[in-house]
């Protein structure tokens, strides 16, 4: 992480050139297991982006204090006390969902892209840098998450729901839903995640191109 790398890039970072879901191809257990609905992807992403910013923030608080060799130990219970914080908190007000999402929201806790974080920037970096990095990443991956949900769902059930059962899109009566129901099963998310990824990697290696030209 280049120091001279200003907050904005830092946070643009997250959510475009290092997203963790679609160029760095992290956190793929709940990436394609629940990106069935953008409802449970909205969730899952807003659990995902409290921990992260949480677990930045008091990693970089005690970064000082942190010993070389206990610093895994401490970013998991740092990490477990937010992942316990947000799976509560799922369960009292959104229990539906949460219980779609399953075993993914603790989970969390060895999410490999929070661990990252700490390591990488929390463990070296001021406060405001930790928090950017996070909400940079928190976004990123609640947009990868939401990508693959709008797909998914609107070809999977021929409509998109938003949190709360709002109807956002809903296909003509001539769409068959039933023959596309292979994009709300297992199979559907590696397709799916598939064709992003390509897109996105076709767009990146086209831009420098274009800024040569």
């Amino acid at each position: 992480m280049p120091e001279e790398m200003s907050h904005f890039q830092q946070f643009k970072s997250g959510i475009v050139e290092n997203n963790p879901v679609l160029v760095q191809l992290l956190g793929m257990c709940p990436t394609l297991a629940i990106t069935n609905s953008l409802e449970n992807a909205l969730v899952m992403g807003a659990a995902a982006t409290f921990v992260v910013v949480m677990s930045n923030l008091i990693t970089s608080l005690l970064r000082k204090l942190i010993q070389p060799h206990v610093r895994i130990l401490i970013f998991t219970l740092t990490i477990a006390t937010f992942v316990t914080i947000a799976d509560m908190a799922l369960k009292a007000h959104l229990y539906q969902v949460s219980k779609q999402l399953g075993a993914f929201v603790p989970l969390i806790i060895v999410n490999c892209i929070i661990i990252c974080r700490a390591e990488v920037v929390a463990l070296k970096s001021g406060v405001v840098r930790s928090l950017v990095d996070a909400f940079g990443i928190g976004i990123g991956f609640t947009l990868a998450l939401s990508i693959l949900g709008v797909i998914r769902e609107i070809l999977g059930s021929g409509s998109l729901t938003l949190p709360g059962g709002t109807k956002l899109v809903e296909l003509p009566a001539g769409f068959e839903p039933h023959a596309w129901i292979i994009m709300i099963l297992p199979p559907g998310a590696f397709l799916t995640l598939g064709v992003v990824v390509g897109v996105v990697n076709y767009l990146r290696q086209r831009k420098p191109k274009e800024v040569a030209a």
